[in-house]
């Protein structure tokens, strides 16, 4: 058991020797615990100096080097179902020395990705894919007279998921040659809610495992578990008989999150990811008391909801396994009655909200922009259609840095502003979060509010005063052109404005345009140029360049914002200086249009 990061590089000769899983085969049984050893060492040390996900890799040591052990990898299909813990993978198939370079720019991506490595047989960033991703895998397979072997290794917490089942379901229905693993450790980011969590914890109590045999046996998969997922004796004989038997098996296996790690086994929840060791240098030893930590985005929100629910009994918040990262802890402790976490099944989230609305309450669904897209028919099947009351707090959105491409909420504004009556708001500073929650949860139909990951410009917050809808804000009077801002790069607006002279406003609504406004600005601006941290295809310029055509205005139109292409991993600033998105970006990009507008 390891009490501290390691800041040095551990001694790992073993390790050192995998190059790649054909090197791991040639080891004895015997010699696996000394490398699950080594490997847990290194890992320490790596994610210490990288930063990234943490307790799941920790979990799955032993499992991933039994896999690779015994498949025939990268023929057979090993798929990590939302890929948190695929860091021993990655390492055990030739990118040791490249987890260095992991979540940063040009370094290896934070999720299993198909571009990255032969090995990772399917990327996977959202949760609960794997079973069907693996069962097509199978199909094909079997289509084409082939004999690779198929391994989707899922958590507990993403067998919330109403797809994980519907995989499973049709599995059966196949007969297909396939072994799903369930990792289960009681967690997925949080702790695990709901019907399922409780039926495996009671299982576990279970030494036969009948429980959940019943329970996958009539989906006619062959039940082999619980069994120890960090003994080698258990495992691999497990394992072999499962990849060496026919039709659908399941194997359940219990393991502990962060295990080897003892800060990491007593707090799975803060472990799940960390942030990388920074040196303590001589000079920054001796530096004053830092101030009070800056508050974020979520903490606002969450600020914000808890003093909402004490003047109003109707408001309940939900959301799907991401209690702490929307920062509804403290709400589901004082109003555990009007919280609701649903786990990762994102469809019955909104559809719940939607029954909740018909009766009365008010409900704020508190959901990532990323994991929105999950449940888009039901926001506009079972929310939109009717007209209901609900409002989407969409944490997350824009470009999130290191996560990259999976977890980027660069899309909402697109897939929002085409349903009808949908109310959309882009809150550029804290104050204006609350502003627009406010509005959004006073607004009768539904209302969606988007707010980025981590932290905004530090400006103080005051009561939140409800806004007229569509109603933008003119904060600075130029020439020539004009700047519509949409959203959190307000400041890098300010700074082209200022450069430039040019007019500002901070729109606030995609959706209600401030119309009444953009046909003022036409008059005396030629140029505008709308600002957003959002896609350029059918975003908010979007929105604006629909407007002016419809007006059959003629003015010169410029749309920033994140470009036709995937945008990689890096820091979020580095990611927005790749899309032109900073100050310097902003400035070109106005002043080379401005330089050809007919005079």
């Amino acid at each position: 058991m390891l009490y501290a990061l390691p800041e040095t590089r551990p001694d790992t000769p073993l390790l050192d020797s995998i190059n790649s899983p054909a090197d791991l085969r040639s080891l004895t049984t015997k010699q696996l615990p000394i490398l699950a050893e080594q490997l847990r060492a290194f890992f320490l040390f790596a994610v210490g100096q990288t930063g990234g996900h943490f307790g799941a890799g920790l979990g799955v040591t032993e499992l991933t080097i039994a896999l690779h052990y015994l498949l025939n990898t990268p023929d057979d299909h090993l798929i990590w179902d939302v890929g948190h813990q695929s860091y021993p993978h990655k390492i055990l198939t030739g990118r040791r020395e490249a987890l260095l370079t992991i979540r940063q720019r040009d370094g290896l991506a934070p999720f299993p990705r198909i571009k990255e490595s032969v090995y990772d047989s399917f990327g996977t960033g959202h949760s609960s894919t794997s079973i069907s991703a693996a069962l097509g895998m199978a199909l094909a397979d079997r289509l084409q007279g082939l004999t690779h072997k198929t391994v989707a290794v899922i958590g507990d917490g993403a067998m919330t998921a109403g797809m994980a089942f519907e995989a499973l379901n049709h599995a059966a229905h196949t007969h297909a040659d396939l072994l799903v693993i369930l990792n289960d450790n009681d967690m997925s980011i949080s702790r695990n809610e709901g019907g399922l969590a409780t039926y495996l914890a009671k299982n576990l109590k279970d030494s036969m495992g009948a429980t959940s045999a019943s329970l996958f046996e009539a989906l006619n998969f062959h039940y082999n578990g619980p069994i120890d997922g960090h003994d080698f004796n258990q495992l691999l004989p497990a394992l072999e008989h499962a990849l060496n038997s026919s039709g659908p098996q399941f194997l359940h296996i219990t393991t502990i999150k962060g295990k080897g790690f003892a800060a990491a086994e007593k707090d799975p929840v803060g472990y799940h990811a960390i942030t990388k060791i920074e040196p303590i240098t001589q000079a920054a030893a001796h530096q004053p008391t830092p101030k009070a930590k800056q508050v974020n985005y979520a903490n606002i929100f969450g600020r914000w909801i808890c003093n909402l629910a004490e003047h109003d009994a109707r408001t309940i918040a939900i959301t799907p396994a991401m209690s702490e990262g929307s920062d509804l802890i403290e709400f589901s402790q004082r109003f555990n009655d009007r919280f609701f976490d649903v786990a990762i099944a994102e469809q019955h989230a909104i559809t719940l909200a939607a029954g909740m609305a018909y009766r009365q309450m008010k409900p704020v669904v508190a959901i990532y922009s990323t994991f929105l897209q999950r449940g888009y028919d039901q926001l506009i099947h079972d929310v939109a259609i009717q007209n209901l009351d609900i409002l989407f707090a969409l944490d997350r959105a824009g470009l999130v840095g290191e996560d990259g491409a999976t977890h980027a909420g660069s899309f909402d504004i697109s897939y929002l502003r085409c349903i009808p009556d949908m109310v959309i708001m882009t809150p550029a500073d804290e104050q204006e979060l609350v502003n627009l929650l406010q509005t959004g949860y006073e607004h009768a139909g539904p209302a969606a509010v988007r707010y980025p990951r981590g932290k905004g410009p530090g400006r103080a917050v005051s009561t939140p005063s409800k806004i007229p809808l569509g109603r933008a804000r003119v904060l600075r009077q130029g020439v020539q052109g004009v700047i519509l801002n949409f959203g959190p790069l307000l400041q890098e607006a300010e700074s082209a404005a200022t450069q430039l002279n040019l007019s500002l406003v901070d729109m606030r609504f995609v959706k209600p345009l401030d119309q009444a406004l953009i046909d003022q600005l036409v008059l005396n601006h030629p140029l505008l140029i709308t600002l957003e941290d959002h896609v350029i295809a059918g975003g908010a310029g979007a929105a604006v360049g629909e407007y002016l055509n419809a007006q059959q205005y003629s003015n010169s139109l410029l749309n920033l914002g994140i470009p036709d292409r995937w945008i990689e991993h890096a820091t979020r600033a580095e990611q927005l200086t790749e899309c032109g998105l900073d100050s310097q970006g902003i400035v070109a990009a106005i002043a080379q249009r401005l330089a050809i507008l007919p005079s």
